[in-house]
């Protein structure tokens, strides 16, 4: 590992559910009746906005209860000590990783702690709940929605994230399925470039043909035991 200079580590739902984020999927794949990709579309917000704003004031609010675990501080401490590039991108919408500490990441699906003005495209930090309607500091429409990427809209920092992929010597996929694109087809990108891969997950995912390595097993046990052996 003495060669490795620039990291990217993609995380995904598998290192916030050992802190107990829940994924509002009852019996059946439901919340409430609907199914969760029925109030994660563009379409679903037109249709029902009290409906998609309930959705992601209760997860916003559920934030409150959960606290970064050792996984997520395992990378915070690779943050503050890794001497070359490191860039952690994340599918989460929680705040997690910014809770424990770490700073050069992005989150390529947005925030919930973030309202987003469909009018303007302004960003303000939103801890509350967030009514549809809400005012625009900024413009004064009110168009103030969750800063959410649904189901068909681009995510954040493609261009941003293509080019560290492009640079790293080391991609790390922590807790992702490796089913949703476009953050699935990063591994292959990274190999592409001549990257290592490494995965560390519950099960294989759906991609892990694509991987040097896979290590099965808590994120809570595994990232520390991997930014440990990376740093001591």
């Amino acid at each position: 590992m003495s060669d490795l200079r620039n990291i990217v580590v993609l995380t995904g739902a598998g290192i916030s559910a050992e802190s107990g984020i829940a994924t509002f999927r009852g019996p059946g794949g439901l919340w409430e009746g609907h199914r969760v990709e029925d109030v994660c579309t563009p379409e679903a917000l037109a249709a029902d906005p009290i409906m998609v704003h309930r959705f992601y004031d209760a997860r916003r609010a559920a934030l409150a209860s959960v606290a970064p675990n050792a996984a997520h501080d395992a990378l915070a401490r690779l943050d503050a000590e890794w001497p070359g590039g490191l860039l952690i991108v994340t599918q989460n919408v929680d705040d997690l990783h910014e809770r424990a500490g770490a700073t050069r990441m992005l989150h390529m699906h947005g925030e919930l702690r973030s309202a987003l003005c469909a009018a303007c495209g302004e960003r303000v930090v939103w801890h509350g709940d967030l009514p549809p309607g809400s005012v625009c500091a900024t413009c004064s429409a009110g168009a103030l929605r969750p800063d959410i990427v649904f189901f068909g809209e681009i995510p954040y920092e493609m261009e941003r994230i293509e080019a560290a992929l492009a640079e790293c010597d080391l991609f790390v996929s922590i807790g992702t399925s490796g089913a949703v694109y476009p953050a699935a087809g990063f591994v292959q990108t990274a190999r592409h470039y001549g990257a290592e891969t490494l995965e560390l997950n519950l099960d294989p995912s759906a991609g892990s043909v694509f991987f040097d390595e896979t290590r099965l097993g808590a994120a809570g046990l595994l990232v520390p035991e991997w930014v440990a052996a990376m740093l001591d």
